[in-house]
């Protein structure tokens, strides 16, 4: 009997998509162009920072013109930002005003204000007629709240830090994703370090996430470094958007009811 082969992929998404970080968005697509001409998923904000572009007609050209091309947009939150009452004990307070600098828009509101920002976002995709199947919460933080108000939404998969979550059939994949922090040399070393350890790990990963931000841009030895971290992941991988790998790994596992039984298991743990 033919035995198909095991899926590998590799995923390639831009986070926090929106006019005022666009310049540095197109940076880091021609960087990741010059390595091989991909699909990427780009993670949309459509009121960053509650920046008055929601009809920046030049934007949204950009963005209809890389659907076209065949790359994926997402939606990532609302506003970005983490607007909820301070925080009062000491993990949520690191979490939300060191870790995140309050930019985790889903980790501390109630269903009803997260599913009030999801009908948002949902409806600013729809009334410029853009296919949406994903949703990433911002600093990749979602608290009970966002979880409860997702489950009324009909997305095909969101992800965490750590997760690929189909949310179809409550299936969640381990798969960490290769990120940088920039805020210091010595921090900019130690991801890309990291990241380098990350990627031999996961080599029998069936999905390699590589997530990037506007301001790693700034960065001529980030942007090498993703740069090799993408040529060495072509290798052996198959480029993907997130939503193109979700709905092949979704296939893949109709003929695998253990696969499917193991990944539910998995679907309490959503760090």
């Amino acid at each position: 009997m033919h035995q198909t082969e095991p899926l590998r992929a590799v995923c390639v998404s831009i986070h926090d998509v929106a006019p005022a970080t666009w310049l540095q968005c197109e940076r880091l697509l021609r960087a990741v162009r010059s390595v091989a001409d991909i699909p990427v998923s780009l993670l949309v904000v459509p009121a960053y920072h509650r920046q008055r572009h929601a009809c920046n007609r030049r934007f949204e050209r950009a963005l209809e013109y890389r659907l076209a091309r065949g790359d994926e947009l997402v939606l990532h939150g609302y506003t970005h930002l983490d607007e909820a009452p301070r925080a009062q004990g000491w993990r949520d307070s690191f979490v939300r005003e060191i870790y995140t600098r309050r930019e985790g828009e889903f980790y501390a509101i109630d269903s009803d204000e997260a599913r009030r920002r999801l009908r948002l976002g949902w409806d600013w995709f729809a009334q410029r007629g853009w296919p949406l199947e994903g949703f990433v919460a911002p600093a990749w933080l979602m608290g009970e709240g966002g979880w409860r108000a997702l489950a009324d939404f009909p997305f095909t998969y969101t992800t965490t830090r750590r997760r690929f979550h189909l949310l179809r059939n409550g299936c969640a994949l381990h798969s960490q994703s290769l990120v940088y922090t920039v805020r210091s040399s010595w921090r900019r070393q130690m991801s890309c370090a990291w990241n380098a350890m990350l990627l031999r790990s996961l080599t029998d990963n069936p999905l390699l996430r590589i997530s990037l931000h506007p301001i790693d841009a700034s960065y001529p030895d980030i942007v090498r470094h993703f740069y090799r971290m993408i040529e060495s992941a072509l290798e052996g991988r198959r480029a993907m958007t997130k939503a193109a790998f979700a709905n092949a790994y979704q296939a893949s596992l109709a003929g695998a009811p253990e696969a499917v039984g193991a990944g539910a298991a998995l679907a309490a743990q959503r760090e």
